[in-house]
């Protein structure tokens, strides 16, 4: 553990999620009595990791596991001469019992980092719901306002050869409409678009059919194959 203030989150996540050995996290809570930053830090850890004690269902491992594990193990022959040894592929039932743990205590912690990565995932800035002429839903916009947007189709789309199915939106009236890219074999991509305003409430999405590279003159010159306007994502 280092005292760096620069990671003063990292210590406090890894003091939160139990990460830390004995003395380091004796180390955290003295100096938490005298360092509010170090306290306040904990204390958002704690909140951002609530959603995983809330969700998760207390689970007690018992004796009859490690017997039902010891019993699925190969039987191990006997050895006759010199004491048997240790080696790096040892079998025995107490190893593998070690070896379950690591290795169930291992899984607990990548599932706590991913949900801790996906916890600090930007949120979408807004989400537009785009329909047809019919109002059938066909797709969704995610706009995350950092010059890239997740569009997520929800219809399969007939894409004549030669065409392609543009993006579009429209920050304002001003400005026109504004191509945030092409999406290739009719699938959900993520799209790195060009630099705009931030996106507001109402702010206008759609989809176009265009030529293949895309319309030529840079505005919408194609069927509009669903459109939708924005609202801002709570």
């Amino acid at each position: 553990m280092t005292d760096n203030r620069t990671d003063i989150g990292v210590i406090a996540d890894e003091y939160v999620l139990g990460l830390l050995d004995a003395a380091d996290g004796l180390r955290v809570e003295a100096n938490m009595e005298r360092d509010p930053d170090l306290k306040a830090a904990v204390a958002a850890s704690r909140e951002r990791f609530l959603p995983l004690d809330d969700t998760a269902e207390a689970a007690i491992v018992g004796d009859d596991l490690w017997s039902r594990i010891e019993a699925g193990l190969p039987a191990q022959g006997s050895r006759t001469g010199a004491a048997h040894k240790p080696t790096a592929n040892d079998n025995r039932p107490g190893g593998w019992r070690a070896t379950a743990l690591a290795a169930m205590v291992a899984a607990v912690i990548l599932a706590v980092a991913l949900s801790f990565n996906l916890m600090r995932t930007v949120e979408p800035l807004v989400v537009a719901v785009l329909v047809n002429e019919a109002g059938d839903v066909k797709a969704i916009v995610e706009d995350f306002g950092n010059e890239k947007a997740a569009v997520r189709l929800l219809t399969d789309f007939e894409v004549p050869e030669g065409k392609t199915i543009e993006v579009w939106t429209l920050p304002s009236a001003e400005r026109g409409p504004v191509s945030l890219g092409l999406i290739d074999d009719a699938r959900s991509v993520r799209l790195n678009g060009p630099s705009l305003p931030k996106p507001h409430d109402s702010q206008l999405y759609e989809l176009t059919l265009e030529q293949a590279g895309g319309s030529p003159t840079g505005r919408p010159t194609g069927l509009i194959l669903a459109k939708g306007f924005a609202k801002i994502a709570r």
